[in-house]
């Protein structure tokens, strides 16, 4: 049954516009000029964007004479994997572009990852591309796909290949069942880039059982697209994806089981190709209005309406999907990036809009309420005048939510990158900084955070540096972040 435009409003006017979500991070807003209160503080000096403000956070970044990663007193970082220095089981190099990852529990005490690779385009490009382990290869002509990393007790690291021969591994997510769903993030077919099939689908890693990763098949009923993030509903069923496109700007998803489907560990590969049903998601404001694009909310607490609408052509053969849809049959977002479910909800990333799009900005997470059908703008990044400058934060990316409260969140902007947090109550504050200049003196260059995830214990946060390739372990005195 479809929320209609009416119900919200009339909802909307008995329970106001700004509908609080219990047990949520609530609504979070950083910008320059103060949009909220921030700890954007180097080590050098406090953010030209943001007062002080005593209690969020661990303090100043404290640079590192290694030039990796600096990080709060009290924090370390251990490498864990450097692609073209460590070595897979096998014997060949870490592959490159570390991506989306999410931890698992391992045995004996260990913890498993499954780091995406987004490695784009004809393999012969990349130096070091996913290798194309026996029996796990999709498309030998592709160069992307994922690796398991295994972390032991004593601080030993083991790595090898989960799927290879995909394209362009973004985001991802894990399912409550404990496996990986990798996301390529492009819509290249066969032909294209000495590709031998199709792209631009979802498959499924486990990160226990090698045997179950063999012969890789995509998950064809979650549709073909620039597929960037996926979470699962772990009651209803439903899957939610992003779309990470533009010309026109991509779509939010929701896949919707077909009648007596049961998830499991290796249930995606039974499914036809056309199982479930395939929806973009349509907004309308509290006055019943259609919004055609998420960037036209300029403050946090907004709430829209979502009703949502089948795709027509699922596997996109002769129009890309977005492309399927006319005005005002669909909201659309530029840069939908990752997700993660938590708190009965879906939070969701829309990185940044420029001139594509109604109105610019530098970054939004939306919460999505399935039991409500509400989508409320949590945190809101104004355009970051000069991303050169220590201080201000955009382009967000991948997140998590933190054990400790609140989010955290991986920068892909321009200039500096950061892993950042952001409490309840919208401070913001530093936690990490990249430090690895891949530029020159003179034109520094520092590439994009992804991945970032807790160990299933909490006392460790994972990321990575995508360019070169780089999987960080970081641990220090966390704390519970006050609202």
């Amino acid at each position: 049954m479809s929320l209609t435009r009416r119900d919200f409003a009339r909802t909307s006017a008995l329970t106001g516009a700004g509908v609080a979500l219990a047990g949520s991070v609530g609504a979070l807003a950083t910008a320059p000029n103060a949009l909220a209160a921030t700890e954007t503080e180097s080590g050098e000096a406090l953010s030209a964007h943001g007062g002080h403000h005593h209690g969020a956070g661990y303090g100043p970044l404290l640079p590192d004479p290694d030039g990796i990663l600096a990080l709060p007193a009290g924090f370390r970082y251990e490498i864990i994997t450097y692609s073209g220095r460590t070595r897979l089981e096998s014997g060949e190099f870490t592959p490159s572009n570390h991506d989306g990852t999410a931890t698992f529990e391992g045995r004996r005490g260990t913890t498993l990852l499954v780091n995406n690779h987004e490695l784009a385009g004809a393999r012969a490009q990349w130096p070091h591309p996913v290798p194309l382990t026996e029996g796990l290869v999709y498309d030998p002509a592709a160069a992307g796909g994922c690796t398991v990393v295994e972390v032991r007790r004593g601080g030993e690291v083991a790595e090898w290949v989960g799927i290879a021969g995909t394209a362009t591994n973004c985001a991802g997510g894990s399912t409550p069942w404990g496996t990986w769903l990798t996301c390529e993030e492009t819509e290249d077919k066969a032909g294209k880039n000495g590709f031998t099939k199709d792209h631009g689908y979802v498959f499924e890693v486990d990160p226990e059982d090698r045997r179950a990763n063999r012969d890789p098949k995509p998950v064809k009923a979650f549709g073909r697209y620039a597929h960037e993030a996926v979470v699962i509903d772990p009651k209803r069923g439903h899957a939610y994806l992003t779309e990470d496109a533009s010309g026109p700007n991509g779509l939010f998803y929701r896949w919707v089981p077909p009648t007596g489907f049961r998830h499991g560990r290796g249930r995606l590969r039974t499914l036809a190709d056309d199982a479930g049903t395939l929806q973009a998601f349509k907004c309308f404001d509290s006055g019943g209005r259609f919004v055609d694009d998420l960037s036209r909310a300029t403050r946090t607490g907004t709430v829209y309406g979502v009703d949502w609408v089948d795709v027509p052509d699922r596997d996109a053969r002769t129009v890309s999907v977005r492309k399927q849809f006319t005005e005002g049959q669909v909201t659309r977002a530029r840069k939908l990036e990752g997700m993660w479910w938590a708190d009965g909800g879906v939070y969701v990333v829309s990185s940044f809009a420029r001139q594509e799009s109604p109105v610019q900005h530098d970054g939004q997470v939306w919460f999505y309420d399935p039991k409500r059908r509400t989508l409320t703008l949590k945190v809101l990044l104004g355009v970051n005048p000069d991303p050169a400058v220590d201080g201000a934060f955009d382009g967000p990316d991948n997140i998590t939510v933190s054990p400790y409260g609140g989010l955290v969140i991986a920068e892909d902007g321009e200039g500096v990158q950061h892993l950042f947090g952001a409490t309840e109550s919208g401070r913001t504050y530093p936690i990490a900084r990249n430090e690895l200049n891949i530029g020159t003196a003179e034109e520094p260059e520092y590439s994009e955070f992804t991945g970032v995830t807790f160990s299933p214990d909490g006392r460790t946060l994972f990321a990575n540096i995508q360019t070169p390739g780089i999987m960080l372990a970081i641990t220090g005195p966390w704390k519970r972040q006050r609202r």
